[in-house]
């Protein structure tokens, strides 16, 4: 598939941060701290750090989504400009179009070798503008190109995926990423699909992948609250952009780029994102492998701690007004040299 780029507008790429509160709060921002939003999406979460930045802060965002690259900028830019106009004395700030698995690139680059930060924000969910974009193919509650990808101008579609694993493969994704317990059926009903598809002259869409999970459903299944499909497009969007892999490479940079007392945030939507992020941070908590019951003998000493163990969920306030938020979990860790 020939790579092309949808364009949403900046007014568009707009939405409602989940977790805001928690966020600001937990950064314990300081107005001369250097903050990293490794996924600034259209500046939710940004816009608001960058309102309690000063002279001598600066933000650094980071995402691989061309348009919300456009849309952060344009966003940042019009409140510093604001700022100006009222006799502030304005952060610094970089958008950069990257993927966050190359942070210690990114942060070299834009803020010098071995530069460290106050803290580090990750929102791992899809956002809103992206799933309502039919043409990005997150969805399947509209019909639209099987795509996909964070970044509509490099790697392969889901449609491209599909076509190109064997059947085999294709369950272990399913089954592995979504956590769905049919993943045999559908990954050779999905394969069959997009064949009958290709002999007729047009490509499988996102409404068609839905509706060919959706029939190799037991009824049962089809009758539960969520969709039929979405742990499906779950696991293809996780596979399409290595998501998991991203944030395995995420978390081996991420600590040793804070700053002593700096702290971590990453905001997971599901059980796979959550179980990576909160074994990574109870590692740095506790790294000693010694059996129990046997003194240290390992040396390994303690980075920092894990705040709120169970991490933050919203609220019903927030679930209510945003409900992308009940399926939000913030996890938190603070860098601590000694």
């Amino acid at each position: 598939m020939s790579a092309r780029s949808y364009e949403i507008p900046p007014a568009r790429f707009e939405h409602e941060p989940v977790l805001l509160d928690a966020v600001i709060r937990e950064l314990e921002l300081r107005h001369d701290g250097s903050y990293v939003d490794c996924t600034v999406g259209g500046a939710g979460h940004a816009a608001a750090i960058y309102g309690q930045l000063g002279k001598g802060g600066r933000l650094l965002g980071i995402d691989r989504d061309p348009t919300a690259v456009a849309a952060a900028r344009a966003r940042l830019s019009a409140l510093a400009a604001a700022g100006e106009k009222q006799g502030e004395d304005a952060a610094a700030w970089t958008v950069r179009q990257a993927h966050f698995a190359d942070l210690d690139e990114v942060m070299d680059e834009c803020w010098g070798q071995g530069s460290r930060a106050s803290g580090i924000l990750a929102d791992l969910g899809v956002s809103s503008p992206q799933l309502e974009c039919p043409e990005r193919g997150f969805s399947y509650h509209s019909d639209g190109p099987l795509d996909m990808r964070m970044n509509p101008e490099e790697g392969e579609s889901a449609l491209d995926l599909i076509r190109r694993v064997d059947q085999r493969e294709l369950s272990r994704i399913l089954g592995e990423y979504g956590e769905e317990r049919y993943a045999g059926r559908i990954a050779r009903r999905l394969q069959e699909a997009a064949h009958e598809c290709e002999l007729e002259g047009r490509s499988l869409t996102t409404a068609a992948a839905a509706a060919a999970i959706a029939a190799v459903m037991p009824a049962r299944s089809r009758r539960e609250a969520q969709h039929p499909a979405r742990r499906s497009f779950q696991a293809l969007r996780i596979a399409v952009n290595d998501e998991l892999g991203e944030l395995e490479r995420l978390l081996t940079q991420a600590l040793e780029r804070l700053e002593d007392g700096g702290r971590l945030l990453i905001i997971s939507f599901h059980s796979l994102e959550d179980r990576i992020v909160k074994h990574r941070l109870r590692s740095w908590q506790n790294p000693c492998d010694c059996p129990p019951s046997m003194p240290c003998s390992c040396g390994k000493k303690s980075r920092g701690r894990v705040i709120a163990g169970r991490g933050i969920v919203a609220d019903e306030a927030e679930t209510e007004r945003n409900p992308r938020a009940r399926s939000a979990r913030l996890r938190i860790f603070e860098r601590h040299d000694e």
